[in-house]
C-alpha cells in the first residue's frame, strides 16, 4: 500500500500568519500532510525555531523537508563560492535534523566552462566532505537530496543524481518530476522511474516536487506553472505510485501551492488512495 505525503513549497498562500509554524497549521487544517520549508533566499530561521517548528509539525503529523538556499554552486570557479555553497547546505541540514525533516532538496551546481564529468567529480568531492561534517555535527537523520534539473546547463539529470547518491552516502535523489520531464525533452516514464530508484538504491521513501512548466518555443523551461497546465501531467504518475507499495512526498511547487495541492489530493482519492 502506497503512503503518500503531500503539501506546499512552502507556507501556504491562504495561511493566516507568515511564520512556518503557522505554515503548518494551515498545511494540516487543509488535509494535507507535508510541507517543504523554504530556504531559498538564505537560512533564516534559528536552530531553536527549527525545534518548535518540528515539534508542531510532529504532533500534526505533518511531515517537513527542507529547500536549500538557491545560491549554491559547487562546480564554481571560485573557491570562496565552492566553500560558501558548503556552509550553506550545512546549514540547511542543520536546521532541518532539528525541525526533524528528512530531507533537503539541493540545486547543486552549474556545469559551467566543465565538462558533466569534471563538475560530476567536484560535486562529488565537495558532497563527501559535507557529509563527513554534518557527521560531526550531529546531523544523522536528515538525507542530503542532489535535486533534478530542468536546465541543460546545470548538473542535475537523472543518471547524474542516482550516480551521485550510489557514491556518496548520505545523498539521495530529490526528483522534481517536471524538471526530469524538461530534461527529457518533454518525455517522462514515471513508473520507470521510480522502479529504479527503488532497484538501484534501495530508497524506502521518495522525495520530490510537481508542478508544470512553460512551453517556449517548442521547449519546456525552467517557469512554473499550475498542474493544469498538464506538462506533465499528474494523473499518470498518481496511478504509477498506486501500482506499488511504496513511500513518497509529493511537494507542490506550482504557484497556487496549496490549491494545486489539493487537486493532487482529489486526484489520488479518486483512484482510491484514502489519506
Amino acid at each position: 500500500m502506497a503512503r503518500i505525503y503531500l503539501g506546499p513549497a512552502g507556507i501556504p498562500l491562504s495561511s493566516r500568519g507568515k511564520g512556518s509554524v503557522d505554515g503548518v497549521k494551515r498545511v494540516a487544517e487543509l488535509g494535507l500532510n507535508a510541507m517543504e520549508v523554504e530556504f531559498v533566499q538564505g537560512v533564516r530561521m534559528s536552530v531553536q525555531s527549527a525545534k518548535e517548528l518540528g515539534e508542531v509539525a510532529k504532533s500534526l503529523g505533518v511531515r517537513l523537508s527542507v529547500h536549500a538556499p538557491y545560491f549554491i554552486n559547487l562546480c564554481s570557479p571560485d573557491r570562496e563560492k565552492v566553500e560558501a555553497s558548503k556552509r550553506r547546505i550545512l546549514e540547511s541540514a542543520e536546521r532541518a535534523e532539528a525541525m526533524g525533516a528528512d530531507a533537503v532538496a539541493i540545486h547543486l551546481a552549474f556545469y559551467g566552462d566543465l565538462s558533466p564529468e569534471e563538475c560530476y567529480s567536484k560535486i562529488k568531492e565537495s558532497m563527501q566532505e559535507v557529509v563527513e561534517k554534518s557527521l560531526e555535527l550531529g546531523i544523522t537523520y536528515v538525507k542530503l537530496g542532489a535535486e533534478t534539473m530542468a536546465k541543460e546547463t546545470a548538473f542535475g539529470t537523472l543518471d547524474e543524481v542516482i550516480r551521485l547518491a550510489k557514491e556518496v552516502k548520505g545523498v539521495i535523489p530529490y526528483i522534481d518530476w517536471a524538471h526530469t520531464f524538461a530534461r527529457q525533452g518533454g518525455k517522462i516514464d514515471y513508473g520507470a522511474i521510480i522502479d529504479r530508484l527503488r532497484e538501484e538504491l534501495g530508497l524506502t521513501h521518495i522525495n520530490s516536487h510537481f508542478e508544470s512548466l512553460q512551453l517556449r518555443k517548442g521547449k519546456y523551461v525552467d517557469v512554473h506553472e499550475p498542474i493544469d497546465k498538464e506538462a506533465p501531467p499528474f494523473a499518470p504518475l498518481a496511478k504509477e505510485i498506486l501500482k506499488r507499495d511504496i513511500s513518497i512526498s509529493l511537494v507542490c511547487e506550482s504557484p497556487k501551492l496549496e490549491e494545486d495541492a489539493l487537486k493532487m489530493k482529489a486526484v489520488l482519492e479518486s483512484l482510491g488512495y484514502k489519506f
